[in-house]
């Protein structure tokens, strides 16, 4: 037990280390300069909650499934396939983010007198160089680490910045000098959007942040692995990360209060006064002769880059290397899997984003836009598909990247504007469009639900008994069962469809054994009296769609005789917008299990046979079962 604490220590320290992206370390700074000791715990308090609430949650993801230490790593396979594009989008802007801002904030106030001084070509030079290096370190690390070892590596990581912590503390007077102002400390310096336009995005967007990164669903799923509790992890990582942003704002404050700060030349393409290297520019001016602080706390800076670059790269090659060997398009397999299932291509695109951030000028706000409007939607949307059974159709890619792409505009020009009815528009629409969105199936369930109950309670009227006796159409559901076995058309176990039928002569092949080919034909069987009692009122000859067979496979376990009793089970396994995987298990009269697999099912057109979405009948029909 005492292991496993030391455990959740180690992990939530990883934790906290990898959230201290560029997002945290300096924004931070930013919030104290604009609100005081009011913003930094608005920033900090919802930062530290997203955390922990993540971890809450999804260690009572992974106690509802199947699988025990891969019970999570399972669930996320299936979670997170619609979601793969934005995945991979949110890990590239967090860490070009992270990156943008160590060069912006960190190495150009460190270099500023020889890049303005040099060439521009030769300060671009200077750019690309630092760049690659910060780049190349997270590379190095993340290969050298591991998700397996970087609890350890990060521990030590974490030993070297709590050192560089203790250094500034003790050589500064009190970080929190009287008085602390709760409110902004320097008004009129922040002429740009209010305190409500950044709380209630930040709010919105920090507490539902998580569920995007895939640096944490890593963690996560291997913290689960080695039997040691997600929510004591993420309490540990929330707690040390609310420290460390503290620290950081407190420092901030302090550098504010000696009105040893220049500010005049800091203004943005907006018009607004930024204050991100604010700390940076201090230790660089006035630090005395030898002192070891200005080091300790470009060591800190530093460190916290560097913990989340290496997470990004392990998080980047576990995701790539997963979804490159699963995948089935013919452009991907001529590509090298060695290339796309490694994060270098994707660290070269961080890359040249971060030189076109540096050169346009842009601040750290520019990339948090995304954070607090575009990606909003799509992380409430995961959420609910977690825990909210009637959201798991699939995913409405194109109606909710115009929502968010909308959402992202409108913040933006709120933000430029100093607009905060926009800020709060902009970072409320998506989570009020996926409410609305789960709302809607969940109606559509709710209506077919009444309406079944509504018909079966009109059939007991005697009038209407009556009529209903000559003009009755046999289904799964009117087939009465036998006193010694199931029922004849089946019968529901759970989400599983059950069938049972005895191997006869003509099942089995030379030596007695069942025929491998009739295993297909029991899961075919099953699957047709499967849809005949999800869907009872399917007519061949009316129909607008046909259910077609894309891909079958089946591994054999054991062999089965004449006269055994074989028992089917399938159920709807997943589903995306065009296609319905069934998954199968086959057992003998012994309940051994003597196969399973799965199969993909395609919907097309009665006319002229064109591919169609699945259709709502069969979303309304299955949707339980799944």
């Amino acid at each position: 037990m005492n292991f496993r604490w030391l455990n959740s220590v180690l992990w939530g320290n990883s934790v906290a280390l990898a959230w201290m992206w560029g997002l945290g370390l300096f924004f931070s700074v930013q919030m104290t300069f604009m609100f005081g000791l009011g913003g930094l715990l608005m920033f900090a308090i919802p930062n530290a909650l997203g955390l922990m609430l993540f971890g809450f949650l999804t260690q009572k993801v992974a106690a509802s499934q199947d699988g025990g230490q891969e019970s999570l790593a399972i669930f996320f396979d299936k979670f997170s396939r619609p979601f793969r594009l934005i995945l991979y989008i949110y890990q590239i802007v967090a860490i070009s983010l992270t990156v943008f801002a160590l060069v912006k904030y960190l190495f150009m106030p460190l270099m500023s007198e020889t890049l303005n001084h040099a060439p521009w070509a030769l300060s671009g030079l200077y750019l690309c160089l630092i760049i690659f290096v910060i780049l190349a370190a997270g590379c190095l690390f993340g290969e050298e680490a591991g998700i397996q070892k970087i609890k350890v590596s990060h521990a030590l990581l974490g030993g070297l910045l709590l050192v560089c912590v203790g250094t500034i503390i003790f050589g500064l007077r009190p970080l929190a000098p009287e008085p602390f102002k709760w409110t902004a400390p320097f008004p009129e310096q922040w002429m740009g959007p209010s305190f409500y336009g950044y709380a209630i995005p930040l709010l919105i967007g920090l507490l539902v942040g998580p569920w995007l990164d895939l640096q944490h669903w890593q963690r996560a799923i291997q913290i689960h692995r080695e039997k040691t509790s997600i929510q004591a992890s993420y309490f540990f990582g929330g707690s040390i990360f609310f420290l460390m942003l503290l620290f950081h704002g407190c420092l901030a404050f302090w550098v504010m209060s000696t009105k040893d700060y220049d500010l005049t030349s800091v203004k943005g393409l907006d018009g607004f006064q930024y204050a991100h290297d604010l700390v940076t520019q201090f230790f660089k001016n006035h630090a005395a002769v030898g002192s070891v602080m200005p080091l300790a706390y470009f060591s800190f800076l530093a460190i916290c880059a560097l913990t989340t670059l290496d997470s990004g790269y392990i998080a980047l090659k576990w995701f790539l290397g997963k979804n490159v060997e699963k995948s089935e398009n013919m452009l991907i397999s001529l590509i090298p899997k060695q290339i796309l299932g490694s994060p270098i291509p994707t660290f070269l695109v961080v890359g040249v984003i971060t030189l076109i951030g540096i050169l346009a000028k842009l601040e750290l706000e520019y990339f948090m836009v995304f954070y607090a409007s575009f990606f909003v939607g799509y992380a409430a949307l995961a959420i609910a598909r977690c825990f909210v059974p009637n959201s798991q159709q699939p995913l409405p890619q194109i109606r909710m990247f115009s929502m968010a792409s909308m959402c992202l505009v409108i913040f933006a020009f709120g933000y430029l504007n100093g607009q905060t009815s926009l800020l709060i528009l902009g970072s409320i629409m998506p989570l009020a469009y996926v409410i609305w969105l789960v709302g809607k199936t969940d109606l559509l369930r709710v209506v077919t639900e009444r309406a079944g109950e509504v018909i079966e309670a009109a059939a007991e009227i005697p009038a209407l008994k009556a009529i209903a006796k000559t003009a009755t159409v046999a289904t799964g559901r009117d087939v009465s069962a036998p006193q010694d076995h199931h029922a004849l058309a089946g019968h529901f176990e759970g989400k599983w469809f059950v069938y049972s039928m005895i191997a006869t002569y003509a099942d089995t092949n030379s030596v007695g054994n069942v025929y491998f080919g009739m295993y297909g034909m029991y899961v075919g069987k099953t699957r047709e009296l499967f849809f005949n009692t999800a869907m009872p009122d399917f007519d061949l000859k009316t129909t607008k769609f046909y259910i077609l067979t894309r891909s079958f496979e089946h591994k054999f376990v054991r062999e089965s005789r004449e006269f055994d009793t074989i028992t089917v089970k399938i159920k709807v396994a997943e589903f995306n917008r065009k296609f319905c995987t069934l998954e199968h298990q086959i057992f003998g009269s012994s309940n051994e299990l003597l196969g399973k697999g799965k199969q993909s099912l395609l919907f097309v057109s009665s006319k002229d046979y064109s591919l169609l979405d699945i259709p709502p009948e069969v979303y309304t029909a299955f949707i339980k079962y799944t």
